[in-house]
């Protein structure tokens, strides 16, 4: 028996009724692999679709995706190894990128800021590209979304993101670029507190006006079972670990006297906190099957009324 392909959140899949959709967790389940609706392909060609817009396609046209992951406790979209025509992955769309003269602007910004952070020392072999990039679909208005799949190449691009925009080799994001980021996340944070969060982590930059994104993807997932939603919480914590911090999901360590710790699905919050940081945090209360207890922030895509934040 053939041995199904891996499939790790940030790739995106392609089915024959012209529908792209996100991978959004490792692994497969019940012969599916879990995912989220992104784009249509429509006359006009491929279109982005939000959330709501996305879920309401498939519940006309295409209800089979549509699926309760018992894992993960949450609705989201899954599509059959079988339904599947095409697999994008990151690490081979940026190779790509890098072994041939872009004639696009979005691309040739991608290859110059790949170029830039390999004059620097940086392994491309674990860095890829994803979002609109990844399966060609990007307009000339596209962000770059970079993944690393290793952490220590990851810390290492972030200290490197840091140095180079004080070199003035990369621009830090203007008042414009910080305002439009923040409507699109929609966190539930003030303004203020969404820019002193995302400041410190230094995991987006300009190149040549476009802003980038970096994130961490770690491949050997901790998987936890089947999870159980208890209800909804707002507690105060201290982080005691925030290794997986930038990982996807992001995961902290607290010390609580029942919840040992945070996961969070939603970029808004990854990287959020650093250990011996004070927190609040608000989000849904789970139990793994290992009967341990954490709060999710993001059990939904826009994670509405759920947040972490700092104690000033």
């Amino acid at each position: 028996m053939d041995t199904p392909p891996l499939f790790y959140p940030k790739d995106f899949i392609e089915t024959a009724e012209g529908l792209l959709f996100a991978v959004v967790a490792h692994g497969i389940e019940d012969g599916k692999v879990l995912c989220f609706l992104r784009y249509v392909l429509e006359d006009s060609g491929w279109k982005k679709y939000p959330t709501h817009a996305a879920n309401t396609h498939l519940q006309a046209h295409h209800p089979h995706y549509l699926h309760f992951s018992t894992r993960l406790a949450a609705d989201l979209h899954a599509v059959a190894i079988e339904k599947i025509t095409k697999h994008y992955q990151p690490r081979s769309r940026l190779a790509a990128i890098m072994q041939t003269s872009p004639d696009n602007a979005v691309e040739q910004d991608v290859y110059q800021l790949g170029r830039l952070l390999q004059q620097h020392g940086l392994d491309l072999a674990n860095l890829g590209v994803t979002g609109s990039i990844l399966a060609g679909v990007q307009n000339a208005a596209s962000d770059i979304d970079l993944v690393c799949y290793d952490r220590t190449t990851f810390q290492l691009c972030r200290t490197l993101v840091r140095d180079l925009i004080a070199l003035g080799k990369l621009a830090d994001l203007t008042e414009t670029d910080w305002q439009q980021s923040y409507q699109r996340r929609e966190a539930d944070l003030s303004y203020e507190e969404y820019r002193w969060h995302e400041r410190r982590k230094h995991n987006k930059a300009l190149i040549n006006g476009r802003k980038f994104d970096l994130s961490l993807l770690n491949v050997d997932d901790g998987e936890e079972g089947d999870c159980q939603k208890l209800a909804a919480i707002t507690v105060q914590c201290q982080i005691i670990d925030d290794t997986y911090g930038f990982d996807y999901p992001a995961r902290f360590v607290v010390d609580h006297p029942t919840i040992q710790t945070i996961i969070s699905f939603t970029a808004t919050y990854i990287g959020q906190a650093f250990t011996g940081e004070w927190v609040e945090v608000s989000g849904i209360l789970e139990q793994t099957a290992k009967g341990l207890q954490r709060i999710v922030v993001g059990s939904n895509r826009e994670a509405r009324g759920e947040y972490i934040k700092v104690k000033r």
